[in-house]
């Protein structure tokens, strides 16, 4: 394992190093968040690629694969989706808006009043999101070293928080794409072939799988539904995807690129079923579907390309925990801490000085602290992500949306959403366990139904409210400075 080991400690070194040179780019506010808002359209496809796939979309839909066949897809189909949805029908009114946070966008829509409540729900996912993220290291780091769980995720998530820390959204920008280039090659052109090969070709696979392995539908109308509810819907709204969105250079950039983003998510989806398929042929009898990817790398991989394989796991891992993680610590910075002190401003521009940045730097090493604490005290990923996308999505999905949507939602209509969907959720959770569909269904329901009474039951927002939101939406109301542009060569 020297060779794969040597690719390992290479990669690692490398993040670091791409956190000290972002260091010395993030120097604004702006530059820190959201890269200067000037990605253009190779970067912005890869970073965004990078940030949805994650370790639940490798390992875990490999998963899947190994325990459903080719419909295990579903899942990671269903986050492609909703990233095309975003990409093509909102994100480009989304990067106009010139904003930090999903709660600054409702108080130009709404008037300010629901941004507390909707940062403490968009912080609880950001964080349990950021959480999953690295318990997943533990998995990798087993494999690799056959190292003590929490020793497994201090390792990882210290290397996540000191470049995020280091350079904001710079150094997680470009150690996405390195990420993006890793698992492109390391899952796609390796194990894919490699895993189909080993497993005799696609006609033994059949041969010795049930058929229902190889149904599109396999995995049930009820789990599909419910993954569209939850991970397509979720990609529309969550913190980490807007704040990819808001570093877009241009409405095209953001339409375009994550259109490409979401079309390689599609891809992806399915060679992680078809790796879990061909898992299933080689080792039926594993003692859990997650371990089919661990397995099959470890076993079935020549030295060094396990190596890189098993790097590109890391990366899928890191670009979701470092994304998740930035997001965390931009929410509980701009709208909890600031608000809770009364120094936010109702303009959502604000100073890019150095103070910022170092206040942002701060909330980063906090929260990843707080993240690795937690990651440490809890066991079961899927319970806390099920936790994290049925809050974000039964408590912000209808006021977002709808404020994008419909003129004649209110302030009161939002915060009145966001509180019923949010304690539905919570207490349906109580009632028929996290795991349960039953709480996203019905607290999406009761958070609409609120949002659409109470909305028509107060005054219209104000028109002059409407008026500076639809100049935001157009483009031609920020004051945000404008970030000098990269030379060519950078």
């Amino acid at each position: 394992m020297a060779v794969d080991y040597a690719v390992i400690v290479i990669y690692l070194a490398g993040m670091l190093a791409m956190g000290w040179w972002g260091m010395r780019r993030a120097r604004s506010k702006s530059e820190f968040l959201v890269a200067g808002r000037r990605l253009g359209p190779a970067m912005y496809s890869g970073t965004m690629a990078a940030i949805v796939l994650g370790g639940a979309s490798t390992i875990g839909g490999v998963g899947l694969g190994y325990q459903y066949g080719l419909s295990g897809a579903w899942m990671v189909f269903t986050i492609g989706l909703g990233l095309l949805a975003l990409s093509v029908f909102f994100s480009a009114r989304i990067a106009r808006l010139k904003v930090y946070t999903v709660s600054e966008m409702l108080d130009l829509r709404y008037g300010g009043r629901a941004g507390v409540i909707s940062g403490v729900v968009m912080w609880a996912y950001t964080l349990m999101l950021a959480v999953t993220s690295t318990i997943a290291y533990a998995t990798i780091f087993d494999v690799l070293f056959d190292m003590n769980r929490t020793l497994a995720i201090i390792l990882g998530g210290s290397i996540v928080v000191a470049y995020s820390t280091l350079g904001g959204m710079w150094s997680i920008t470009l150690t996405d794409m390195v990420q993006f280039v890793v698992k492109t090659i390391g899952v796609l052109l390796l194990l894919l072939p490699i895993a189909v090969v080993k497993a005799g070709g696609f006609g033994e696979m059949k041969a010795k799988l049930p058929t229902t392995y190889f149904d599109p539908l396999g995995i049930g109308g009820e789990t599909i539904f419910t993954y569209v509810l939850i991970y397509t819907f979720g990609m529309l709204i969550g913190q980490d995807i807007w704040q990819r969105v808001f570093t877009a250079r241009s409405d095209t950039t953001a339409r375009w690129g994550g259109t490409v983003a979401g079309t390689y998510c599609l891809v992806y989806a399915l060679a992680g079923a078809v790796i879990g398929t061909a898992a299933k042929v080689l080792y039926p009898k594993l003692p859990s579907a997650d371990a089919a990817f661990a397995t099959i790398v470890k076993d079935e991989l020549p030295v060094g390309v396990r190596g890189l394989v098993l790097a590109a796991a890391l990366a899928a891992v890191m670009s979701t925990s470092s994304g998740a993680l930035i997001a965390c610590a931009t929410v509980a910075n701009n709208d909890i801490w600031s608000r809770l002190r009364g120094a936010v401003s109702r303009d959502s521009g604000g100073d890019d000085d150095h103070d910022e940045v170092r206040g942002n730097r701060a909330f980063i090493l906090v929260m990843g602290i707080a993240v690795i604490g937690t990651a440490i005290a809890l066991n079961n990923v899927v319970e806390a992500l099920t936790v994290a996308y049925n809050l974000l999505v039964g408590g912000l999905l209808v006021p977002i949306l709808g404020g994008l949507l419909w003129k004649r939602g209110t302030a009161q209509g939002a915060l009145a959403a966001v509180v019923v969907g949010g304690l539905a959720v919570i207490g349906l959770m109580a009632g028929y366990g996290i795991l349960a569909n039953e709480p996203v269904y019905y607290g999406l329901a009761a958070s609409l139904a609120v949002y659409v009474a109470v909305s028509l039951a107060t005054p219209a927002t104000d028109p002059a409210l409407l008026a500076a939101w639809r100049e935001r939406l157009a483009g031609r109301g920020a004051c945000e400075p404008v970030s000098e542009p990269v030379p060519a060569h950078q």
